[in-house]
């Protein structure tokens, strides 16, 4: 589909979404219906972390695990800084970690604590794709931080049925679009028959109707 079809399709979405009255500010959805793929197979499961050029309207919130320089560079960079002391209370309190990880897109951690979290919290953080992603502990995280404030994940584990975020109501059709141009391709090139295997796609608002762009 043209780009020009996507920006109406996005900005019909954004019409429908504006006659219902919201209390929360709605995301824009992207839905991927796959076909004659055999999801149980690893190599056809879609799990890609995408940079949105205008990004997703609010940014991706990211936790970090580190200490000393890194930790005090990072305070103000990321949403929540985690101690290396912290990190046995929570593998002892799961519901209080579960918590923090469903309240945060992604991770990062200094490497030397790589495999203390891999033990004690992965658990956790496995199935849910948000292992941490290593950095040295030298490392200015501040442009990666940038970077994934920006950044969607795109999971589809074993369904042929799968979602992420494209932007939010408040962002412009056209920047939307853009949005959605970059994570199609993305898709598409990891596909064993690229469009071949795409049924239908659709955008839509949070509780909005869906309208069809592929």
């Amino acid at each position: 589909m043209t780009e020009k079809n996507t920006v109406g399709a996005v900005t019909k979405a954004l019409e429908e979404s504006k006659k219902l009255e919201r209390n929360f500010k709605e995301t824009i959805d992207l839905v991927f219906n796959l076909k004659n793929i055999d999801m149980n197979e690893a190599k056809n499961r879609i799990d890609e972390d995408i940079i949105l050029p205008h990004g997703r309207g609010k940014k991706a919130k990211v936790a970090l695990f580190a200490s000393g320089e890194l930790a005090m560079k990072a305070k103000t960079s990321v949403d929540t800084l985690i101690q290396p002391d912290e990190i046995e209370d929570l593998a002892k309190d799961k519901k209080a970690f579960k918590k923090i990880v469903e309240e945060h897109d992604f991770f990062v951690s200094e490497a030397p604590l790589m495999p203390t979290i891999g033990k004690s919290l992965g658990v956790v953080l496995g199935p849910r794709g948000k292992m941490p992603r290593p950095v040295p502990p030298t490392i200015d995280i501040k442009p990666m931080v940038k970077n994934l404030q920006k950044t969607v994940k795109v999971r589809s584990k074993t369904n042929t049925t799968f979602h992420t975020i494209a932007g939010s109501v408040e962002m412009k059709p056209e920047d939307i679009a853009e949005n959605i141009d970059v994570i199609l391709k993305r898709v598409t090139t990891k596909l064993e028959r690229g469009k071949m295997n795409i049924a239908s796609v659709y955008v839509k608002t949070t509780m909005g109707p869906s309208e069809r762009i592929l």
